[in-house]
């Protein structure tokens, strides 16, 4: 074992009785898992020989899971309220909470109007903000000083400092609390890109407009396009301030840097990575899975909170044409990473959209849902709003507790309440670990890597000529189509297939429902597996 183990990185150091087997494979160059600067931490369940592959009349091969990192990025170790000690620090600090929220409520009211006053007739807002309009700002920036203070920072450690504008016009740091926008108001007054539903928010709406803020839709290709576009913009002018984004895209609880957006790499400027770390003995300060009116709480209610800002040097974008936005991105969270201290994974803000839907749904063990959504959206072209839909139709399975689903559950939400060799074999198809249950994570890498073949969209087209020579197919020819291959289907089994199929409800299944529904649900396509391989019309690989 020492010969291979000095040999090959990827040797399995422990074997399990059955073939199944994960493997450690060090910097390899995709999957899932843990990400390192030098490469990628990643494991890759096999399957077992035997199971036929119900799909591979599409061309695609038996699906493989990259082994899911066991980390959880976005969770508050301190959620709860704590024991003796807290409750106790909680009693001897109320007098305190209420000089607090005194001092907050000041310092929001005073830099709201001060915000009204300089911001009061300016009709230009594409270009940059007059000096004196500027300089009134400032009295809201001390306000913003004032309101990290009544949060408990009466100090910050700061290391470094930042580069001038004209050097480094845009600026990246990770995201941990609401409280890395307030610093960087108060110290950097930066024009900084939020989403559009921040522009809303009571008072912080106001002072956001002030700073010239990009705004952005995540789930809009225009206005991401947009956003770029005014970050090159206000990048390439050194009247602006500078850029400020949180490539993360949401918070995390700064024990890992999770997968960056491209928005600040890809207009080409040099950027000033800036980390931010809040060192904890009892109260991790973090906004994950905690509401905001309970963090703010616990703010208030500790003695001294602390907080340390470290500016990093310059990474600046190379001549090399090799050097596109994605490696100058990885340059950077790699720079960001190796000075935290922390690694890097494959989660995004897709997985807390998920979390946060099958906190919704399921209410408990809400992690057994997250897929590293930046590695999935790379590899199969899928968006968080379809992992989303399809988390839906994952629940209407009836998961159990651990967030799996066995094969029965499986198809009785399609009505096949009883298994046939062909269900089986795409029942098998989706469980890579032969546990005899899958999870959400391996029924959304199944269901995309189905629809990712190129001869998808082909078949569902050749299926549907091929069932039926009209342009609507009724019930009663679904199932003369479906009985041969599936003898034991029931009336009721027809009836709501045929209503998943059906997807306007007009009592018919025309192709354009044929197809959404197949897109909806890719593994039901092998139901016309026999229909579409008679088509002389495809070819298959």
């Amino acid at each position: 074992m020492a010969n291979n183990m000095n040999g090959d990185l990827t040797y399995p150091l422990l074997r399990e009785a059955d073939d199944t087997e994960v493997i450690i494979d060090i910097g390899a160059a995709g999957g899932g898992g843990i990400n390192g600067c030098a490469g990628k931490v990643n494991g890759r369940v096999g399957r077992e020989e035997g199971c036929e592959n119900p799909f591979e009349f599409l061309g695609a091969p038996p699906m493989t899971e990259p082994a899911l990192s066991p980390v959880d990025p976005f969770r508050n170790h301190t959620a709860g309220m704590g024991g003796v000690y807290e409750w106790c620090k909680i009693v001897v600090l109320l007098p305190i909470v209420a000089l607090r929220l005194a001092l907050f409520g000041i310092a929001i009211a005073i830099g709201y109007l001060v915000t009204r006053v300089a911001l009061e007739g300016w009709k230009d807002k594409q270009s940059p903000m007059p000096r004196w309009r500027c300089r009134l700002m400032w009295v809201t920036r001390i306000c913003a000083r004032c309101i990290l203070f009544s949060f408990g920072y009466h100090w910050i450690k700061r290391k470094g400092r930042p580069a001038s504008r004209e050097l480094a016009p845009v600026v990246v740091s990770n995201h941990i609390s609401y409280i890395e926008p307030i610093f960087f108001f108060y110290e950097l007054f930066p024009t900084i890109v939020a989403s559009e539903s921040h522009d809303s928010l009571p008072f912080v709406g106001t002072i956001i407009r002030a700073m010239q803020v990009i705004y952005v839709d995540r789930f809009s290709a225009a206005s991401r396009k947009n956003a770029v576009t005014e970050i090159k913009r206000k990048a390439s002018c050194n009247s602006f301030p500078r850029v400020l984004l949180f490539p993360e895209g949401t918070t995390t609880n700064g024990r890992f840097l999770i997968s960056f957006q491209l928005g600040a790499f890809i207009p080409g400027y040099p950027v000033q990575p800036v980390i931010v770390r809040y060192p904890y003995v009892h109260f991790d300060q973090s906004w994950g899975n905690i509401s905001l009116l309970k963090l703010m709480f616990k703010m208030f209610t500790q003695f001294h909170n602390f907080m340390e800002v470290e500016y990093l040097p310059i990474v600046t974008p190379l001549e090399s044409k090799k050097d596109n936005a994605v490696n100058f991105s990885r340059r950077t969270s790699c720079a960001m990473s190796c000075a935290l201290n922390v690694l890097q994974t494959s989660h995004s803000y897709g997985d807390l959209m998920i979390l946060t839907r099958a906190s919704e749904l399921a209410k408990n063990k809400c992690t057994n849902y997250t897929v590293e959504m930046a590695w999935i959206e790379s590899n199969f072209n899928i968006s968080t709003s379809e992992a989303v839909e399809l988390l839906d139709q994952f629940f209407a399975m009836n998961p159990d507790s651990n967030g799996r689903v066995g094969i029965h559950d499986f198809w009785t939400a399609f009505g096949l309440e009883l298994s046939s060799p062909l269900c089986e074999k795409i029942f098998c198809y989706f469980d890579v670990e032969r546990k005899g249950s899958i999870t959400f994570r391996q029924f959304l890498i199944g269901s995309a890597h189905i629809r990712k073949q190129p001869m998808f969209m082909r078949a569902c087209e050749a299926a549907f000529d091929k069932c039926t020579e009209t342009c609507q197919m009724s019930i009663t020819q679904l199932s003369d189509i479906l009985r041969p291959t599936m003898s034991y289907m029931t009336d009721n089994s027809i009836h709501q297939l045929f209503q998943i199929f059906d997807v306007d409800d007009d009592g018919t299944i025309s192709k354009h429902d044929f197809i959404i529904c197949l897109r909806k649900f890719p593994h039901l396509v092998a139901l016309f597996a026999d229909y579409i391989v008679s088509d002389q019309s495809m070819e298959f690989v």
